[in-house]
């Protein structure tokens, strides 16, 4: 395999739900892919979007289950490693094919995905860290962007038999930006619900591209996939529900405290009116 430029990931703290139910998590910083500009008037469709950003929020884990009486010495558990989007959005449309490096004890220890959904499930019995190598479509970025994440097994504070219905998930969030986008990535990608696209007056974005075959929007969705039910919450919506229900409690909370401040110095004073005599 021919060595790619490549853009390391700064490792973040990962959200995790260790009873199996689904959890919503903060966002970490967001990761920011600058894009070489030497090639960028090679052709006319690869001519870029200046002082504009498109986000593809992604979210990358795994799931492990434990198989329970079915387990032998060198297989404990079955689990799937991924990268999804944070919706569960096909993210074909950005990622062309996703590389997972096993631990060498693994036959094939680099597994190559070449479309979403980008995973591997397989079954053991040790906990390693997995990297994801991520290569974008020739019209995003020639770097790939490496993904580091540790495959988790068991609960921490588990004891006695762990449950074979309820998977450890350990998932991690990030967006990945790219700014000054080419002219033909952001035609093909500006209605698409898995990218973030400014829409801001006065910004003249380029023609969308049209689907032609309706069927080729949903493939990769991971919507009605078999362990959606694991899957953390990172939705917009979920957050900004948050957001103003957090408001409205600082909001409250400011008023008490005004009315506590008010009792505390009393009715106001009146002013003596001033007087002309001494």
């Amino acid at each position: 395999m021919s060595h790619t430029p490549s853009l390391p990931l700064k490792k973040q703290a990962e959200p995790h739900s260790d009873d199996g139910t689904s959890a919503s998590a903060p966002k970490p910083p967001r990761l920011k892919i600058a894009i070489p500009s030497d090639d960028a008037d090679k052709k006319n469709a690869n001519r870029r979007i200046k002082d504009v950003e498109v986000c593809v929020p992604i979210v990358y884990g795994t799931i492990a289950f434990s198989l329970g009486r079915k387990a032998s010495e060198t297989q404990s558990h079955k689990w799937t490693v991924y990268v999804r989007g944070a919706s569960n959005e096909d993210l074909g449309v950005v990622i062309k094919r996703v590389v997972f490096q096993l631990h060498p004890s693994f036959s094939n220890p680099s597994r190559v995905v070449e479309s979403p959904p980008f995973e591997i499930s397989e079954c053991g019995w040790g906990e390693f860290e997995i990297a994801i190598n991520l290569f974008f479509h020739n019209d995003v970025c020639d770097k790939q962007l490496d993904l580091f994440h540790h495959l988790k097994l068991y609960r921490e504070d588990e004891s006695g038999p762990q449950s074979t219905k309820k998977p450890v998930v350990v998932e991690s969030y990030n967006e990945i930006v790219f700014p000054d986008p080419s002219e033909g990535f952001l035609a093909r990608v500006q209605n698409h619900p898995a990218v973030i696209v400014p829409r801001l007056p006065g910004l003249n974005l380029p023609s969308p591209v049209p689907i032609e075959n309706m069927n080729e929007k949903e493939r990769g969705d991971t919507k009605d996939h078999p362990l959606s039910q694991w899957f953390m919450n990172f939705s917009e919506a979920d957050e900004l529900l948050k957001l103003a229900a957090a408001r409205q409690q600082v909001q409250a909370h400011i008023v008490k405290l005004r009315r506590q401040l008010s009792l505390l110095e009393g009715p106001p004073q009146l002013s003596k009116p001033a007087s002309g005599y001494e």
